[in-house]
């Protein structure tokens, strides 16, 4: 508890702090530890709660165990092979080398670009790793083994979000190119749901649905892991400044307004077309306001924040709660809706709204017109590569585990009984 004091102590007053002789910011190190620590909860607690409390009771453990287990195998492969390949020394604008294979390296060695070590920006990447692979795993609850999960979360890390995370952030084609994504409206919340939405459809719908009601075990669980992360949140995206100045202030307040939009949003409009409103509309559009400020977060101003978080209200109640059903895809909680195509909008939202003033790229309405390319075309191109290497992954998966889904009666009984021999509530 003394140590987090310092901490936080330091991240607050950064005039306190002092660069070591190799050349290690004390205190933009504790800002992005911090960081961490917040994007590390989300997952294995805010996100496994939200999730859980959507899932019908008698799948919440199966559910949660899904984004605790995928933080447990990714945060492993991360230090094995994970981290070097998406940050080493680029080869050929696709993937990293070997450099920092086991993390077997110089712990004073300074990060690319910054003023923090490598240990403190691995640790700090690490977190988004796991956090994409497990949100992939909202699409397709209730009805997959959980042997396949594992299995898939293994193939998926290693050959979609690594060669991903490298092209966007390891110094890759993308990169060079221009693109501009502050903390992951392409690789996180774009690949994830672009990856749960291929799954959800090769997998087939949850027996029953469209004809039988699957209420969630509970609201109350989905509303404070939803707070969970928007509290996260602030790691997640203010933390991808990799110091604690104005950059992460401005990322801090941004990420915020948009959240706060687009709750309200969505609860202004199940209010006029439902005639009241539902905390779990509440819930989920705060969740899409911030994943839509995701990757726009240090590039405009809380104008922007206010425009970005409003569509993304907007968007997600269309897609959850008409697109889904029109086309009859069973995306169970929504991966694809909130995450998917608010990652996609907030990318474009940067070619329209980012404020030169903020990080030196400008939008459309800035009198920038290059920029709305470049996003598009890395939209495009993620789209692409992610739907296919998705497709891949679960093929591989389906011959390794024979065959993906449960069975009818397992999948009637329910998979915290089937799986795991226990409840989530004994009731």
């Amino acid at each position: 508890m003394r140590l987090l004091f310092i901490f936080v102590f330091i991240a607050m007053f950064p005039s306190f702090a002092f660069a070591s002789s190799s050349g290690i910011n004390s205190g933009d190190t504790a800002w992005v530890l911090i960081s961490a620590a917040l994007v590390m909860m989300m997952t294995p607690a805010g996100l496994a709660i939200f999730y859980g409390g959507m899932a019908r009771s008698k799948n919440i453990l199966n559910s949660m165990g899904m984004s605790v287990v995928t933080f447990a195998i990714v945060s492993i492969l991360w230090i094995v092979y994970g981290y070097t390949l998406a940050f080493g020394t680029d080869t050929g604008g696709i993937i990293g080398n070997f450099k920092y294979l086991f993390m077997d390296v110089d712990i004073n060695e300074v990060a690319s670009g910054t003023h923090i070590s490598v240990f403190a920006f691995s640790a700090f990447q690490l977190t988004f790793a796991a956090i994409t692979t497990a949100l992939i795993s909202g699409s397709i609850v209730e009805r997959v083994k959980f042997s396949s999960w594992v299995v898939f979360s293994v193939i998926w890390f290693s050959f979609v979000y690594i060669p991903l995370a490298h092209w966007v952030w390891g110094g890759g084609w993308l990169a060079k190119m221009g693109i501009a994504d502050f903390a992951g409206g392409l690789v996180v919340e774009t690949a994830s749901g672009i990856s749960g939405l291929v799954f959800a459809l090769v997998l087939g719908a949850r027996r029953g649905f469209k004809k039988t009601s699957m209420p969630p075990s509970s609201i109350a669980l989905t509303v404070f892991g939803a707070a969970m992360l928007w509290f996260g949140w602030f790691g997640f995206n203010a933390g991808s400044a990799l110091s604690s100045g104005a950059l992460a202030s401005n990322a801090f307040l941004t990420t915020n307004t948009a959240g706060a939009m687009g709750a309200v949003a969505w609860m202004v409009l199940d209010w006029i077309m439902h005639k009241h409103p539902t905390m779990l509309g509440v819930a989920s559009g705060a969740v899409a306001g911030l994943v839509a400020i995701t990757p726009a977060a240090g590039f405009v101003n809380n104008e922007g924040a206010i425009v970005i978080g409003t569509v993304a209200g907007l968007i997600s109640w269309f897609a959850t709660g008409y697109l889904k059903y029109k086309f009859s895809y069973d995306d169970s909680l929504d991966v694809f809706g909130v995450h998917g195509l608010n990652g996609m909008w907030g990318m474009i939202s940067i070619g329209i709204l980012a404020d030169p003033k903020v990080n030196g790229v400008a939008g459309l309405i800035y009198g920038g017109y290059s920029q709305m390319s470049v996003q598009l075309i890395g939209v495009l191109a993620v789209v692409f590569f992610v739907a296919i290497g998705t497709l891949i992954s679960i093929k591989i998966t389906s011959v390794l585990t024979n065959g993906l889904r449960v069975d009818e009666e397992d999948e009637v009984k329910g998979l915290d009984i089937a799986v795991h021999t226990e409840k989530g509530f004994d009731l």
